[in-house]
């Protein structure tokens, strides 16, 4: 409960967070899990309360791209927006970083948007957020090179998890990038050569 209290709409709404927690089922989920695949239902809201979640885009032929990390006390503003207007998911969700999780029920949604206005206010600036989140990752697929990119993400897994010891696979790697696994490893093989990190199977390292 400790972690929604700290969120800045609910600081002063010790009501809204004991409803959150009251009608939200929390479940544990392991890194790698998957905890909503694109076109499935959404009959509920998921609230990080420890952990994180990755967004992942997925194209017919196979190939993903990830659109934004879910931190703890965030949500996912597409599975508002979907949960809301009854439509199924255009995204998958999986665990990067082992998690907790309150699932709230669509329903309950709806109702604390007309009886808290900090509820709304939160979702407004989920949507900000994600928004902005959306619009670097145009911006780099438009104007930057893929190790430039690559070197971003690097960090910012190392940043969400505090831990310079990144355990994924270059494969892994090139799905979130949205590009092939070769050049990938050949990226990486290029930033070992140089300093910036180093490999291991199945992890790498930065420097």
């Amino acid at each position: 409960m400790e972690v929604l209290s700290q969120i800045a709409e609910f600081k002063f709404s010790r009501e809204l967070v004991e409803r959150l927690y009251k009608y939200s089922i929390q479940k544990n989920y392991e890194a790698g899990s998957v905890i909503l695949n694109e076109n499935a239902h959404i009959h509920a809201i998921p609230i990080v309360t420890k952990g994180v979640l990755k967004v992942i885009r997925t194209e017919e032929d196979g190939r993903e791209i990830l659109l934004y990390y879910i931190k703890a006390g965030e949500s996912c503003i597409m599975s508002f927006l979907g949960g809301l207007h009854n439509e199924t998911s255009k995204v998958k969700a999986e665990v990067e970083e082992d998690a907790e999780i309150l699932f709230l029920p669509v329903e309950k949604v709806s109702l604390f948007i007309k009886e808290y206005p900090q509820w709304l206010d939160y979702i407004f600036r989920l949507y900000h957020k994600r928004f902005e989140d959306l619009l670097e990752i145009v911006n780099a697929i438009a104007f930057k090179r893929v190790d430039e990119r690559m070197l971003i993400l690097l960090h910012k897994k190392a940043e969400l998890t505090q831990n310079k010891t990144l355990n994924i696979t270059h494969e892994q790697l090139a799905n979130e990038l949205g590009t092939a696994r070769t050049v990938v490893s050949r990226l990486l093989k290029q930033l070992e050569d140089n300093g910036t990190v180093q490999l291991g199977r199945n992890k790498i390292i930065l420097t």
